[in-house]
């Protein structure tokens, strides 16, 4: 039951910055953090519960973790974009990246650790948005 509640919850969470992404226009939303965030909680879950089982693995709880965060790096890699000297989605790449980590956090059990993670970042979505184009708004760089 563990393992269909971390998926649940890691689904949630990572749909939570979505919809804070899908509000503010952007092209990764709710179903992309989503499956993000409940594809890197799967990606634990296996590490912790089935490899232990089988004989012929050479068990190393760490090394699911590394391969989840070079796929997302590749992933959010291709959500970057250049377009007339401009930058364009590096905020929703580093928001996929985190949604992973809250994925895996969830996924190792560290439940208060993902919820932490996600209101930060959606307060660094909303808050830090409105300083950086509101109140010092010739700062924005992209």
């Amino acid at each position: 039951m563990e393992i269909f509640f971390s998926l649940i919850m890691a689904l949630l969470l990572g749909s939570a910055l979505g919809l804070e992404r899908s509000l503010a226009g952007k092209t990764a939303g709710i179903r992309t953090f989503g499956l993000v965030s409940m594809g890197s909680c799967l990606f634990i879950l296996i590490a912790r519960f089935v490899i232990p089982t089988v004989d012929t693995f050479n068990y190393d709880p760490l090394r699911m973790a590394a391969g989840v965060v070079v796929g997302i790096g590749f992933l959010c890699g291709g959500v970057i974009i250049l377009k007339d000297s401009t930058l364009t989605g590096l905020t929703t790449a580093a928001g996929l990246w985190v949604a992973a980590g809250i994925g895996m956090a969830v996924g190792y059990g560290l439940l208060l650790l993902a919820l932490f993670a996600t209101v930060a970042t959606l307060l660094v979505f909303t808050i830090f948005w409105f300083i950086e184009h509101k109140i010092i708004p010739n700062s924005y760089d992209g």
